[in-house]
């Protein structure tokens, strides 16, 4: 690469000031050189679908990403299905592109490495770095990071190796911004579609396991076996594609704002659907959680975000980056196998409607 395009890029992803920091101008440029880092250092990359981990450099915090074939499923829930809801029809067949998933639901090892960003910019001040890694830092530095939550953020269940509770989508959302420019890879929220094809690894049954309620033991935890809290990721057993926690444990985010509707505007054979939200209640949820019984646990079952869930927050205007009573939900990511544009990386990672 050139050094006067390295230069370039370095001054055009120096941070910028406080007053427009966060501003609709400034989060455009930031993802466009987003986009122009990630697309450089794929550069001649391998397009093999393949298992991978990544450790943050500064740490031993490690992270796996599980390949996910291309293929198409069935969206949505048989009308015959016990516990089964109206927005879970009427099903539509979906295709969907090769990404990765996370193995597992973002704990709060390496969700503590987003929002404690100022100490690990103390620690590059000494730390000699090449062109192309001082960019990816400057990019790191100048992602929003959350304000310190005025309530202890695990809720007393535990820490190390436990998932990450109660951000909101918009944080859930600059989490994968921040982890695209630390790792030089575009990370985002799965959308919908491809949460609930990942977490039927090719099945059509209420579970990625099969039908049988019995079975939720050994791959969830649950109504009947949290003890009311949630537990360390990754200790059931995963579905087919090796996943683990798909059900239970929390629920996650995806990209999708809610419909009731969503599947009936659908047209069968559809590519990758996504619905972007519009306003910032209602965002759709998947896979049930510690507190939920087994209805909310089957692969198509659709939950979804209410005021309610950061009614008690006392700031005003509240919090874009914390929920008060959503201790139930996480997220996990994906990476897609096709490098998007810049425009669709921007609007991964700004929906837009974050402010309430």
């Amino acid at each position: 690469m050139k050094p006067t395009f390295i230069r370039l890029l370095l001054l055009a992803s120096m941070a910028a000031p406080v007053s427009y920091a966060d501003t609709p101008v400034y989060e455009s440029v930031l993802s466009s050189n987003l986009h122009r880092l990630i697309v450089m250092k794929n550069q001649g990359a391998s397009t093999q679908l393949q298992a991978y981990a990544v450790t943050f450099p500064w740490t031993n915090v490690t992270f796996r990403m599980v390949p996910i074939p291309a293929g198409e499923f069935l969206l949505g829930s048989p009308t015959n299905e016990p516990g089964r809801r109206a927005d879970e029809g009427p099903q539509r067949r979906v295709r969907l592109k090769a990404f990765w998933m996370g193995a597992c639901e973002v704990s709060w090892d390496e969700y503590q490495e987003f929002t404690e960003q100022v100490s690990i910019r103390s620690h590059r001040q000494s730390d000699p770095v090449a062109p192309v890694r001082l960019f990816t830092n400057k990019l790191a530095d100048a992602v929003s990071v959350p304000s310190r939550p005025y309530i202890e953020e695990t809720m007393g269940m535990g820490r190390i190796g436990f998932p990450a509770i109660n951000m909101t989508q918009h944080a859930a959302n600059k989490y994968c911004q921040w982890l695209s420019a630390v790792t030089g890879e575009f990370y985002r929220l799965p959308t919908e579609a491809e949460w609930e094809y990942a977490c039927r690894a090719g099945t059509t049954s209420r579970y990625s396991f099969g039908n049988d309620d019995k079975e939720l033991e050994k791959f969830a935890w649950f109504e009947d076996n949290s003890d009311s809290k949630y537990h360390r990721v990754g200790r059931k057993q995963p579905n087919a594609w090796g996943l683990y926690d798909m059900h239970g444990n929390v629920a996650e985010w995806t990209l999708d704002g809610y419909d009731l509707h969503a599947y009936e505007m659908l047209s069968d054979g559809v590519l990758g659907p996504y619905l972007r939200g519009s306003r910032p209640y209602p965002h759709v949820v998947r896979g049930g959680s510690w507190r939920d019984g087994p209805v909310h646990l089957r692969s198509a079952d659709r939950q979804f975000s209410v005021p309610k869930w950061k009614e008690a927050d006392p700031d005003l205007p509240k919090s874009r980056w914390h929920l008060v009573e959503a201790d139930f939900v996480g997220f996990r990511i994906v990476r897609p196998l096709e490098i998007p544009s810049a425009d669709k990386m921007h609007k991964a990672w700004n929906n837009g409607v974050e402010l309430e």
